[in-house]
């Protein structure tokens, strides 16, 4: 059911939105990270008791709280810039909210706009964001509270529930338009529809988290956390079977297990296989390898810059050949 401050028609404004992948992946990291930090808050052992009945107690008293705590909603900037009627939202950044008094960190805000304007001077505060199901009444005195800076602040909305039904993002754009409700006027939330948008860095960050797999431990781990997971699981296994012969030889050298020539010739043989790091030869043909990589490096950018160089020129032929055919003071011969 929509909310009084949110209405189900759309925007009348004509303004075209473009949201880039990283703010929704800004807006649910910030969301898994603080209800993380409530999750482990809410889970911290308490005070010890002096009964099993107060213990009981307070255990249902926790899972009250648990069945009856709301999740938690975070707040945040979208920056981006506006050409004419169409608006890209870019990034984002969060905020510091005090939901007693419902205000927004004003100096906190006015330093983190500093600081985007030195990393990015033509992008600007186009709105707020924010999580939950739908806009709520209170919303709007935030987004009254940055019209100051955008006089038509743009409200993004994801909603963090899991709806394996649904097939769109989460995610809504409002824009706020002014209605007479009752005979007063008043500012209410209209749905704008959107497109994402992607650049290139964008579409290989989001194939690199879409391609995550869960390890072992439960973590996220990428093709070349596995590949280094299966080297370090290689080398670990040949450090525990030298080590077996290391007490081998070692029981043997003592008089504890009989001396068997066979067994013997066939460590020394593996021995001979594994260089020593030590050794001059092995520097000498580490050195190697290594100018030969730096070479086979060096020849690919010269490769590289050679055929930039060629689209260059023939860039300027075609070019220049049209010109002189523009003005027909080519030579004949």
């Amino acid at each position: 059911m929509a909310s009084a401050a949110s209405s189900s028609s759309n925007s009348s404004s004509g303004l075209t939105f473009k949201l880039h992948p990283l703010v929704i992946v800004n807006i649910s990291d910030h969301f898994t990270r603080v209800k993380s930090q409530q999750q482990r808050t809410s889970s911290s052992p308490s005070s010890p008791s002096s009964s099993d009945n107060d213990i009981n107690d307070q255990q249902q008293q926790q899972q009250q709280q648990q069945e009856h705590q709301q999740p938690p909603r975070v707040y945040g900037c979208v920056i981006g810039v506006q050409r004419g009627r169409t608006v890209e939202i870019f990034n984002s950044f969060e905020l510091l909210y005090d939901p007693s008094t419902h205000s927004l960190d004003r100096p906190f805000l006015e330093k983190k706009q500093e600081l985007y304007k030195k990393v990015f001077p033509h992008f600007y505060i186009l709105g707020w964001y924010s999580t939950g199901s739908d806009a709520l009444e209170s919303d709007m005195h935030i987004h009254k509270a940055l019209m100051d800076i955008n006089e038509s602040p743009v409200y993004v909305l994801l909603n963090p529930s899991i709806n394996h039904a649904q097939k769109d993002l989460p995610v809504t754009i409002f824009e706020s338009e002014l209605h007479v409700i009752d005979g007063v006027p008043q500012l209410i939330f209209v749905r704008s529809s959107y497109t994402i948008e992607t650049v290139e860095a964008e579409r290989i960050s989001v194939d690199h988290v879409a391609h995550l797999k869960p390890s072992d431990g439960g973590s996220a781990a990428t093709q070349l956390a596995a590949n280094l997971t299966g080297i370090h699981s290689a080398i670990k296994m040949l450090n525990s079977r030298i080590r077996v012969l290391h007490h081998y030889l070692l029981s043997m050298q003592k008089g504890e297990i009989p001396c068997e020539n066979s067994l013997l010739r066939q460590v020394s043989s593996l021995l001979r296989r594994l260089p020593a790091i030590e050794s001059g030869k092995f520097l000498d043909d580490f050195l190697m390898e290594y100018n030969d990589t730096l070479l086979i490096t060096y020849l690919a950018m010269f490769t590289n810059c050679s055929s930039t160089m060629n689209e260059l020129v023939d860039k300027f032929n075609t070019a220049y050949d049209r010109h002189s055919r523009r003005g027909g003071r080519t030579a004949f011969f």
